[in-house]
C-alpha cells in the first residue's frame, strides 16, 4: 500500500520514512538510515527489529480484500484490532458536557455496526464519507451498549490500493475488470501496535523493498531451489509483501518456509560438525573401578532402556570426539541414574562431573539422591559437592577448592557454576538436567570450564516430539528411555472443573484426607505464591496485538477462576478445615531462604509433614516415595508438561499415586483442553504431541532455546514436519560437501546474521 498513514491527528507518522534510499542497502542494513531513528526506534521497540532483514521477515498475520469486510460481531472488547469496513454513516454535534464537537462515523460489514468517535475533528467527515472503504485500527470498547473504536487510526482505498489522501476511492467508475482487480487484491494485515499500525509497517517495508530493487543474496543453492520448485528469495520477499494475488503469497510463504527450515538445520549442522571436529580425552571406566563397584552394589537390575541407553553413552564416553547427546525419558524411568552412571565412568578416567539443575531445591535434591545411592564408601572417595548461590562464605570456599583441587569427582549445582569464579581440576562431563529451564548458552558456559571440551549429557523428563527434537536439538544426539522401572504402582488421574461441577470442591479435600489416614503424604499446588502475585494464564495466546481475525479467535485462555489460588491463602483454609485437623501442614515456595527450603523438604521426605503446599518449585526432581496424592488448584494455568511433571511426584514408590487437577476452565476452553488431555493420559511422548497441537502458533520453540524470541515465523514443527527433514537432509548434504560454505556465501552469512540475532536478543535479557 502508498500513500501516507494517517493517525488521528491528521499527521503521518510515515512521513518520517519517506527519505531517499541509502545506497548499497543489503539485510545487514540498519533501518534508521531508510526509515529515519524514530520510526527505526519504534520497530525495535516493539518488535526488536533493527535490520532491514528483520523487518522483510515481518511478514504478514493474514490479508483482507476490500471487497471483503471484517465480521463485526466477533471482535473482541478491550483488544486492539485492525478490520476492513465500510462507512455507512456519518454525523457531527456540538458535546453537551463540554466545549466542542463530536464526529461520530459508523461503518459496517454489511451486518453489524461499530462507531469511530472523533473529538474536534469536524474535517474528518470530508474524507469519511458513506460508501468509502478502508482499513481502521484501535480498541474495541463498549459505550451504552453500543461497540466504539475511540480517535482510530484508518487508511482508506484508493483505486491503487492505497491510502485515499485527496482522491477517494470511486469502485463504480472502473470497468469490470479493473473493479474485480481492485476488489480481490490482497492486503496484507501485519503484526501490530497501538504505536506502530499495519499500514505503517507497509510503507516501510516498500521503502526496504523499492531499495534492494530485488537484489536478495539466496542462502538456498539454486539446484536445490530448482529441486523445491521454490522463489529466488528477493521475489519471494516481494510476492508476500506486495502480492497481486493469493497465489503469489502463498508461493513466496512455502518459499520462505523452507529458508527458515533450511538456515535452521544448516546452523544445527554446523554446530554439530564443529563439535564433532575438536578432540578430547576418551573416559573408559577402570577394571575393578568406581563404575564396575556400583553396578556390582545395586539391589535391582537395570531397565532394558536403562542398559541400551547406558550403553550408547559409554561408547560416546569411549570417544576421542565430544559427546552431544539428549536423554529424555518419563518421569520416574530413571534417567539420573543412568546419568551417575556415566560420571563415574568419568571418575574412573581421573575426572570431574558437573551436573547443572535449574532450582536449589532439585539441586539439593539431586544431591542427596547420589549420596544415598553411591553408598558411604564410595561418596566418600568420591566426594560428592554441592553449589549454590545460597551457600555461605564458609561452604563456599570449600566447594570451590573441592572443585579446583579434583577431591569433588561429582559436582552438583545451579546457576552459580557458570560464576567465573567456578573452576575445575579436570572436567570431563557436563550433564545438564531438565534441558527447558536452560539456554545453550548456559549449556556452552560451562563446557567452557574444562581444559580439554567436556562430553556433555542435556537430561529431559518433558518428551520432545521427533520435529522439535530435529529443531531445537538438531547438534544433538537422541536416547530415550520410556520403561518405568518394576515396582512402580501407577497413578490415577482426574479432571475436577469446578465450572460445571463447583460442588465437588469439598470432595477434593475428602480423598486428601482418605490417604493421609493410610499413612500417605500429599503435595498441594498453587499458581501463585500469595495472592498480589501476577499470574499468566500458561501458553497465552498470541493475539497478535492489532489483528481481529487473531483476536477473535482468541478465548483468553479459558482461565477463568475468580481468583488464583495461591500458597498462603490455600495453607490457611487447610490448616482451619476440621477434616485435616491435627495434620502436619507446611508451605514450600521460592521466596523462602535456601536452609528453610532444604529444611522443608527434609522433614516431608522424613514424613514429619503430611501436606506440602507449594509452587512448582516441586515440579521436577523431587522424590518422596510416600506421597500419594497430587493436588493442582488451578490447573488450567499450567503448561501440559507442567502437568506432566507436576504429576510425576507421586506413584514412586510402592504407593499407587493420584492426581486431582482442578480447573475453573470452560469446558470448550484451550485451558481446558489441557487439563483434561493430561488427565486422560500417563504416556508423556503423546501428551508433547497433544501440546504441540494446543499450543499458539509462534509459541514452539521457547526463548531458553533460541537465545531470545523464537525464530520461527512461517515454520511449524508439527504441520512442517516433512519439510524440515527435507530440509535437514539438503543440509548436511550442503554442509557436508562444503564444511566452510566457501562456496555458499550467502548461506554463511545467513547463519552469521541468525547466530547475530541470537546474541542481540540474548543480551537484552541479561
Amino acid at each position: 500500500m502508498t500513500g501516507p498513514a494517517r493517525t488521528p491527528s491528521g499527521g503521518s507518522t510515515a512521513g518520517s520514512t519517506s527519505g531517499h534510499a541509502a545506497a548499497g542497502l543489503t539485510l545487514d542494513s540498519k533501518l534508521n538510515g531508510l526509515l529515519g531513528g524514530r520510526t527505526a526506534g519504534a520497530f525495535e521497540k516493539a518488535f526488536g527489529i533493527a535490520t532491514a532483514g528483520d523487518l522483510l521477515s515481518h511478514y504478514p498475520r493474514r490479508y483482507a480484500r476490500r471487497g471483503e469486510l471484517t465480521a463485526i460481531s466477533k471482535l473482541p472488547l478491550d483488544e486492539n484490532v485492525t478490520i476492513v469496513a465500510e462507512v455507512r454513516d456519518v454525523k457531527e454535534r456540538q458535546m453537551r458536557a463540554r466545549r466542542g464537537s463530536l464526529t461520530e462515523v459508523s461503518i459496517s460489514d454489511g451486518e453489524g455496526i461499530i462507531t469511530l468517535t472523533f473529538f474536534n475533528q469536524a474535517w474528518r467527515a470530508r474524507e469519511l464519507r458513506p460508501g468509502v472503504r478502508g482499513i481502521f485500527a484501535g480498541k474495541v470498547s463498549n459505550y451504552r451498549g453500543a461497540l466504539q473504536l475511540a480517535h482510530p487510526n484508518y487508511e482508506l482505498f484508493d483505486e491503487f490500493g492505497g491510502a485515499s489522501g485527496s482522491g477517494l476511492a470511486d469502485p463504480s467508475a472502473l470497468d469490470d475488470a479493473e473493479a474485480r482487480r481492485w476488489a480481490e487484491m490482497p492486503i496484507p494485515i501485519y503484526p501490530a501496535t497501538s504505536t506502530l499500525q499495519s499500514w505503517q509497517i507497509a510503507n516501510s517495508v516498500a521503502l526496504v523493498l523499492d531499495a534492494l530493487h530485488g537484489a536478495v543474496p539466496d542462502p538456498v543453492p539454486a539446484e536445490l531451489r530448482a529441486e523445491q520448485g521454490i522463489l529466488p528469495l528477493g521475489r519471494a520477499y516481494e510476492q508476500i509483501h506486495r502480492p497481486e494475488k493469493d497465489g503469489e503469497w502463498m508461493r513466496a510463504r512455502d518459499t520462505l518456509r523452507f529458508h527458515e527450515a533450511f538456515v535452521l538445520q544448516s546452523a544445527l549442522v554446523s554446530q554439530r560438525r564443529a563439535a564433532h571436529a575438536v578432540k578430547t580425552a576418551p573416559r573408559v571406566p577402570k577394571p575393578g573401578g568406581y563404575l564396575e563397584r556400583f553396578d556390582a552394589a545395586l539391589p535391582f537390575r537395570l531397565t532394558s532402556d536403562q542398559q541400551l541407553v547406558g550403553s550408547e553413552i559409554a561408547r560416546d564416553l569411549a570417544g576421542d570426539i565430544p559427546m552431544m547427546r539428549l536423554l529424555q525419558g518419563e518421569v520416574g524411568s530413571g534417567k539420573t541414574l543412568v546419568a551417575v552412571r556415566a560420571m563415574l565412568a568419568v571418575a574412573d578416567s581421573g575426572g570431574q562431573s558437573a551436573l547443572l539443575a535449574p532450582t536449589e531445591v532439585l539441586a539439593s535434591q539431586h544431591l542427596r539422591s547420589i549420596v544415598k545411592v553411591l553408598g558411604p564408601d564410595l561418596a566418600a572417595e568420591l566426594m560428592p559437592t554441592l553449589h549454590t548461590g545460597q551457600l555461605s562464605t564458609a561452604e563456599r570456599k570449600k566447594a570451590l577448592l573441592r572443585m579446583v583441587s579434583g577431591q569433588a569427582k561429582l559436582v552438583v549445582g545451579t546457576h552459580a557454576l557458570l560464576s567465573e569464579k567456578v573452576q575445575f581440576y579436570d572436567l570431563g562431563l557436563v550433564v545438564v538436567d531438565e534441558q527447558h529451564r536452560f539456554g545453550v548458552e548456559q549449556r556452552d558456559t560451562l563446557r567452557q570450564k574444562g581444559a580439554t571440551p567436556p562430553h556433555v549429557l542435556v537430561m529431559t523428563a518433558t518428551p520432545i516430539p521427533r520435529t522439535v527434537a530435529m529443531t531445537v536439538f538438531g547438534d544433538l544426539d537422541v536416547s530415550t528411555i520410556s520403561e518405568l522401572p518394576a515396582g512402580r504402582q501407577g497413578i490415577e488421574s482426574f479432571s475436577v472443573p469446578l465450572a460445571e461441577k463447583p460442588g465437588w470442591g469439598p470432595r477434593i479435600w475428602q480423598r486428601v484426607a482418605e490417604e493421609l489416614a493410610q499413612g500417605r503424604q500429599a503435595f498441594v499446588v498453587c499458581p501463585a505464591i500469595d495472592p498480589a502475585d501476577p499470574v499468566e494464564p500458561a501458553d497465552p495466546a498470541e493475539r497478535g496485538e492489532g489483528d481481529a481475525t487473531a483476536a477473535a479467535a482468541g478465548d483468553a485462555d479459558g482461565a477463568t477462576a475468580p481468583a488464583k489460588a495461591n500458597v498462603v491463602d490455600t495453607l490457611a483454609q487447610l490448616k482451619a478445615m476440621p477434616l485435616l485437623a491435627g495434620r502436619r501442614i507446611e508451605a514450600l515456595h521460592g521466596r523462602m531462604a535456601s536452609d528453610e527450603k532444604d529444611s522443608v523438604m527434609r522433614a516431608f521426605a522424613a514424613g514429619e509433614i503430611d501436606v506440602l503446599v507449594a509452587t512448582t518449585v516441586i515440579e521436577v526432581g523431587v522424590d518422596v516415595p510416600n506421597a500419594s496424592t497430587m493436588v493442582v488448584l488451578d490447573a488450567d494455568r499450567f503448561g501440559v508438561s507442567q502437568l506432566h511433571q507436576l504429576r510425576g511426584r507421586v506413584g514412586r514408590g510402592g504407593v499407587p499415586g493420584l492426581c486431582l487437577l482442578v480447573s475453573h476452565a470452560e469446558a470448550e476452553s484451550v485451558a481446558r483442553q489441557r487439563v483434561d488431555a493430561v488427565a486422560a493420559t500417563l504416556d508423556g511422548f503423546e501428551l508433547a504431541e497433544v501440546d504441540l497441537e494446543l499450543r499458539r502458533e509462534g509459541d514452539v520453540l521457547g526463548s531458553t532455546q533460541s537465545g531470545g524470541r523464537s525464530s520461527l515465523r512461517l515454520l511449524r514443527v508439527v504441520k512442517d514436519a516433512d519439510l524440515i527433514q527435507e530440509a535437514r537432509a539438503a543440509a548436511f548434504a550442503v554442509v557436508g560437501d562444503d564444511p566452510g560454505l566457501d562456496e555458499h556465501p550467502a548461506l554463511r552469512d545467513a547463519l552469521e546474521r541468525r547466530l547475530r540475532e541470537s546474541e542481540r536478543s540474548f543480551l537484552a535479557k541479561t
